[in-house]
């Protein structure tokens, strides 16, 4: 079977927050949730696109004179992009002199994303590894078990993370070359998690419950993020908590806070992020709260944000 090449929005090296140890994690495009308060939009579509970053521009207007179809236009003092437009974007992009015209993401085999990986080689050998995310991981499938299997061939520790969003198939398959595995788990109400991120969250209880029932049920960490008015309610963390404690009372169980640097990201795309004004992160005492409700409802493994 021949892979197509893997789009990837982001390669992060040195991180200590995706896994154990210091880890290089590569961030696959595609997603099929469109939560609201996506921490990286520019990850949600699977094709490459064009960012515009305001602050890097000197209105040279070299991409204006680069297009053939109005893809770029100035107006009012302003560049405005039509990423729809038929044009030469490789083009347009090439003939910005800042760089504040640059795509989102590179096209890697899995050779050249092997290359990349195995710069960092040295830090594995303390603990360390390799963490895929996204996006969801698995919308590029092929690609990321051919990855994962690559990886191991190294002896390189491996982690995901997920939405869980995910063909049943691809997860049972990708889980011999996983030996982390961090899913989501944003919203127990059904209703509520589809207004939230524009998908049903049946699939993702089911592959939950698949996950907390399998040999690598100690392998697994669940997190929900802390999204104020949507997430981060007593009765979701309540209901979330319970829900996982049934399936395994041993279960690994993360809640992250509020991360407010992914709105500057949504300008770059002409995209409106989910709150006019950007909240603040909770504070330990509202994070001990969250902890105490989750820990009422079951949870014996909760992992602390140090």
């Amino acid at each position: 079977m021949t892979i197509s090449n893997l789009q990837v929005f982001d390669i992060k090296r040195f991180s200590t927050h995706d896994g154990r140890g210091i880890r290089t994690t590569v961030f696959l495009k595609g997603c099929p949730l469109r939560c609201k308060w996506c921490q990286n939009p520019e990850g949600l579509f699977p094709n490459r696109q064009v960012l515009y970053m305001e602050n890097k521009c000197i209105h040279c207007l070299s991409c204006v004179h680069a297009c053939q179809n109005q893809g770029v236009l100035f107006q009012d003092g302003k560049i405005l992009l039509d990423r729809k437009a038929s044009e030469d974007w490789e083009t347009i992009v090439d003939a910005c002199p800042t760089t504040a015209l640059q795509f989102d993401s590179v096209s890697y085999s899995i050779s050249e994303l092997m290359h990349e990986i195995k710069k960092d080689e040295s830090f594995f050998r303390y603990g360390g590894g390799v963490t895929i995310s996204g996006g969801e991981p698995f919308l590029q499938p092929e690609g990321l078990l051919s990855l994962l299997t690559a990886c191991k061939e190294e002896g390189i520790h491996t982690a995901i993370e997920t939405s869980l969003y995910v063909n049943r198939k691809w997860l049972e398959k990708a889980l011999p070359y996983l030996d982390q595995i961090y899913a989501d788990c944003k919203i127990y109400d059904a209703s509520m998690h589809q207004e939230c991120t524009g998908v049903d969250n049946v699939i993702i209880l089911e592959n939950l419950r698949y996950l907390l029932t399998c040999a690598k049920k100690d392998q697994v960490i669940v997190r929900t993020p802390l999204i104020p008015g949507m997430t981060a309610t007593k009765e979701n963390i309540e209901q979330i908590a319970s829900f996982l404690s049934s399936i395994y009372s041993q279960v690994h169980y993360e809640i992250l806070n509020y991360n407010p640097l992914a709105k500057s990201k949504y300008a770059y795309l002409d995209m409106e992020y989910c709150f006019k004004k950007n909240p603040k992160l909770y504070s330990d005492d509202q994070m001990k709260l969250f902890y105490q409700i989750a820990g009422d409802a079951g949870i014996y493994n909760l992992i602390v944000e140090s």
